[in-house]
């Protein structure tokens, strides 16, 4: 049993409970103030625009059907089937595709990867809610899943990312074979409101990463 799995009683209950309503959840706000942001940043770091894009740990796949009308094959993949039933409901135009993934089940990813082909990657909060020991198999993952092509536009929370991020960019995504090529700062839009009727924003951080062609180059 992966160390991921003692948690997936807890996600499938939270995704069967949640309504299906758009922004019943905290972090399901809208695309305009979500993917459509970080899409200005993670485009133009792409290789290859064309590949399949992954929106992993889709949730309910609000941002993943955003990105489906902006890229020509995307799947959403979520560690919670009633995730991905939930993500297929949302979407009756059929836009994306959706599977259920555990991203530290070292040959899921790889049948995926030898289904897509090398795609470009969608990640919000995925590490920071991993267990530490999933950390390193859910880099893994990013990696084999990019390939030498596909990029990866990771986003978490900047509180998290004091203890995450740094750490993920010298030893987690470093040893997995990628490199982080881009970084920045941008808030993280929420559905909650405060008493004044403003949007509440959390200070977040996003890595874009992709193969370490420097690495290739010494070995």
């Amino acid at each position: 049993m992966s160390v991921t799995s003692r948690y997936l009683g807890a996600w499938e209950g939270f995704w069967r409970d949640a309504p299906d309503e758009p922004g019943a959840v905290i972090w399901d706000a809208e695309a305009a103030l979500v993917a459509e942001r970080h899409l200005a940043l993670f485009r133009p770091g792409l290789v290859d625009p064309e590949l399949p894009v992954v929106d992993l740990g889709c949730g309910s796949g609000t941002q993943t059907r955003f990105l489906a009308g902006r890229f020509g094959r995307v799947l959403g993949v979520d560690l919670s089937e009633a995730a991905v039933e939930l993500a297929r409901r949302n979407d009756p135009a059929g836009l994306a595709e959706y599977a259920r993934l555990d991203a530290t089940d070292a040959g899921a990813v790889r049948a995926l990867h030898d289904r897509l082909g090398d795609v470009n990657l969608y990640l919000r909060g995925v590490i920071h809610q991993s267990d530490p020991a999933d950390r390193g198999p859910v880099a893994e993952a990013v990696a084999v899943l990019a390939g030498r092509r596909g990029r990866a536009f990771v986003v978490e929370l900047a509180e998290a990312a004091k203890r995450v991020l740094a750490d993920l960019a010298a030893e987690l995504f470093g040893a997995a074979g990628l490199a982080v090529l881009d970084s920045g700062e941008l808030p993280l839009a929420t559905t909650e409101f405060t008493a004044d009727g403003d949007r509440i924003e959390l200070p977040a951080r996003w890595l874009l990463v992709g193969a370490d062609e420097g690495a290739a180059d010494r070995a």
